[in-house]
């Protein structure tokens, strides 16, 4: 996740347990009166605990620890049925991703959530539809998930609710916007994001995809040559800091007006002397929505020695769609997705509901800009822009 200012997106980045009569089957919860203890439910993550997104990858998992605390009260249980987590390491490597994802399947997990990595969640999404399992997603920003099959959510937002935020202070009649990205999902998806929302508002778009890797300085200058109107980045990852200095460094801001997506709290200061020409949108900042559901999630994962930031409410958000998964749904996974389709909720950044027909999360974004304190840049909010009016096309 900008009109006679002008600006520049970085869409960084790189979504109960139901009782019966009859005897319970595997990870569903015994009936009272039997007397005999609820069966765990097995419920499998995989993560960027290593690779370059492993950043992103902790705070989604503290937010998940934060999330399944707050939905079960703190016991970590259903009806009775203790959630039983597995955890399994993506490293970023789709391939690593899904032969972890068919060991968890194999051994009957009816549930898996999880990967920051857009390219990664498409690969998951197709096993859930295989297998007939569901898959709630976490930051991966891609479209392309949305509606993809019945099984498949996310605890997070998409590309579509990046642009259309942006969208929501821009007027891009008649102007021509290059998107600047990395050749991946995540950024191919923002170029198809682009096009569809700014596109529709009149722009015509371009984009400059760089391949992992490369050297950035031609890209930039490809980006300059083209003669945008409006310079939109979506861009993840450790590579960033250099990203942004390349941009700077070439004139790329002297070129056209820059807007850019905040991203974690570790590229607050990687903007350089660009950020005071950046205006910027926003998926999360600690304190962004003030909710209560918001400051029990950061004392949670304070009390756990970790700071929230910008993916901890999509682990949190996940822990919440898990939970009332196997509350609703049991072990069987047609219930859970008949659980989860049209759950409205209060989540860390407000009330978040799960699109019945296409499996969209509608939520809230902001408007935001950074400012020195204390010698150091930190977020300040402009604006919450309303779920509603950010919410994806619908997918039928």
């Amino acid at each position: 996740m900008k009109d006679t200012k002008k600006f520049l997106m970085a869409a960084v980045m790189a979504t109960g347990l139901a009782l019966s009569a009859c005897a319970p089957t595997a990870g569903t919860a015994a009936p009272a009166e039997s007397g005999k203890a609820a069966e765990p439910v097995n419920v499998g993550i995989i993560y960027s605990k290593t690779g370059p997104l492993a950043a992103y990858g902790a705070t989604y998992y503290e937010g998940l620890q934060a999330g399944i605390d707050h939905a079960t009260g703190g016991t970590g249980a259903v009806n009775g049925a203790k959630i039983n987590l597995t955890y399994a390491d993506d490293g970023g490597d789709p391939d690593k991703a899904v032969t972890a994802a068919k060991d968890l399947i194999g051994k009957g997990y009816k549930i898996i959530g999880g990967t920051v990595v857009s390219g990664i969640a498409l690969k998951l999404a197709e096993q859930a539809a295989q297998n007939k399992v569901l898959y709630i997603s976490g930051p991966a920003a891609t479209d392309a998930i949305q509606g993809i099959n019945k099984y498949t959510f996310r605890s997070g937002r998409q590309s579509l609710q990046d642009v259309a935020t942006a969208g929501s202070f821009i007027d891009t009649n008649g102007k021509k916007v290059v998107v600047f990205a990395q050749d991946n999902a995540f950024g191919q998806g923002n170029v198809a994001a682009v096009k569809a929302v700014l596109g529709a508002k009149g722009a015509t778009v371009e984009s400059v995809l760089v391949p992992d890797g490369q050297e950035l300085t031609p890209f930039a200058r490809q980006l300059i040559d083209a003669k945008p109107d409006m310079v939109f980045v979506a861009w993840a990852g450790a590579t960033s800091g250099t990203m942004w200095q390349t941009l700077s460094q070439q004139g790329a801001f002297d070129a056209a007006p820059v807007v850019t997506g905040l991203g974690d709290a570790a590229t607050f200061g990687a903007y350089g002397e660009a950020t005071s020409k950046i205006s910027f949108l926003n998926h999360y900042f600690p304190g962004a929505s003030g909710t209560e559901v918001e400051k029990e999630m950061i004392a949670a994962v304070e009390k756990a020695g970790q700071k929230a930031d910008l993916f901890t409410p999509d682990g949190f958000v996940a822990g919440q769609m898990i939970v009332q998964a196997i509350k609703e749904g049991g072990n069987d996974a047609d219930a859970m997705v008949k659980a989860l389709e049209g759950f409205s909720f209060e989540g860390p950044k407000g009330k978040e509901t799960v699109r019945a027909s296409d499996h969209a999360l509608v939520q809230d974004m902001y408007q935001v800009k950074l400012v020195q304190t204390g010698g150091s840049w930190a977020p300040e909010l402009i604006k919450v822009v309303s779920g509603d009016t950010v919410a994806p096309p619908e997918k039928k």
